[in-house]
C-alpha cells in the first residue's frame, strides 16, 4: 500500500502517459497518488484528474505568485474534491530577498485556508527550509508535508516534534542531504514522494510515481529495516496526515 504523496501527473511528460504510468504504479502497489498544481490553470487540470487513485492539492509556485487569488477561491469552492492545500511556500533559489515578504503573505493565506478546511498543506521550501518551518509554527499549521525538504535537518528535527512529516523523493540515492534527513529524523515522521517528473533516482530520468519503490528501499537501508516496515508506517503516516480511511 504505497503512497505518493507529492506528483505533478498535469506535466506533458506524465500526462501523455498517464494511463501507462498510472497502469505502472498500480502494478508496483502504489495505492493513492496526490498530485500537487502550481497556479490556476495547472490546479484546475489537476481537479479534472481526481478519482479513487489519484488526488487533488491545489497550490501556487512561490517563485510565481500570479493568479494566487485564484487558487485560494478554486480550493473554498472545491472542498469535497481537494484533498491538500499546495504545494505552496518558500523559495529562494528562483525566488528572491526581494519577494520575500510577499511570498511569505501569501504563504500565511494558504496556511490559514488549510486550517480553516482542516486540511493538510504540502510546502515548497526551497533554500528556505528553515524560515518555512518558523511560519508554519507561528500560523499554528499542524497537518504538514514537507515535500522534498532541503533545509536544516535541525530545524526539520524542531518540526517532526510538533507533527510535521518530511516526504522523501527517489533522488535520495544522489543526496546526501536527504540520507542525513532520513537517518535524524523517526519513521513515523516520513512520507513517500516522487514529484514525478522531476527527482527520479538520476538525474537524467523522468520520474513517475513506481519509483517511490526507491525511497522505500534507501529509507529502509538507512533505517536498517525491512522494506515493508518502511512501506507499512509511511502508509499509516499518509493516512493520518490526509485524514484518509483504509
Amino acid at each position: 500500500m504505497l503512497v505518493d504523496v507529492h506528483a505533478h501527473l498535469t506535466d506533458p511528460r506524465v500526462m501523455g502517459r498517464l494511463g501507462t504510468v498510472m497502469s505502472s504504479a498500480t502494478a508496483a502497489g502504489v495505492w493513492r497518488v496526490v498530485t500537487c498544481g502550481i497556479g490556476p490553470e495547472d490546479s484546475r487540470a489537476v481537479l479534472r484528474l481526481v478519482n479513487g487513485q489519484v488526488r487533488a492539492s491545489l497550490g501556487i509556485a512561490p517563485y510565481d505568485l500570479r493568479g494566487y487569488e485564484e487558487v485560494l477561491e478554486l480550493i473554498e469552492r472545491n472542498p469535497g474534491s481537494v484533498d491538500a492545500v499546495g504545494e505552496v511556500g518558500l523559495d529562494l533559489y528562483r525566488g528572491s530577498r526581494e519577494t520575500l515578504e510577499e511570498q511569505v503573505r501569501a504563504f500565511k493565506e494558504f496556511i490559514r485556508l488549510a486550517r480553516s478546511l482542516d486540511k493538510p498543506i504540502v510546502v515548497h521550501s526551497r533554500n528556505a527550509g528553515k524560515l518555512a518551518i518558523e511560519v508554519l509554527m507561528q500560523e499554528g499549521a499542524e497537518r504538514v508535508v514537507m515535500h522534498a525538504y532541503d533545509g536544516d535537518v535541525s530545524a526539520a528535527r524542531r518540526g517532526a516534534e510538533r507533527g510535521f512529516r518530511f516526504s522523501i523523493p527517489p533522488r535520495i540515492a544522489e543526496s546526501d542531504q536527504k540520507k542525513s534527513l532520513v537517518r535524524r529524523l523517526p519513521l513515523e515522521a516520513l512520507l513517500l514522494e516522487t514529484d514525478s517528473p522531476w527527482l527520479g533516482p538520476s538525474r537524467s530520468s523522468i520520474n513517475e510515481p513506481k519509483n517511490v519503490w526507491f525511497s522505500v528501499e534507501w529509507i529502509a537501508r538507512i533505517k536498517s529495516v525491512s522494506p515493508q516496515r518502511v512501506v507499512e508506517v509511511t502508509y499509516r503516516n499518509a493516512l493520518e496526515t490526509f485524514g484518509w480511511t483504509d
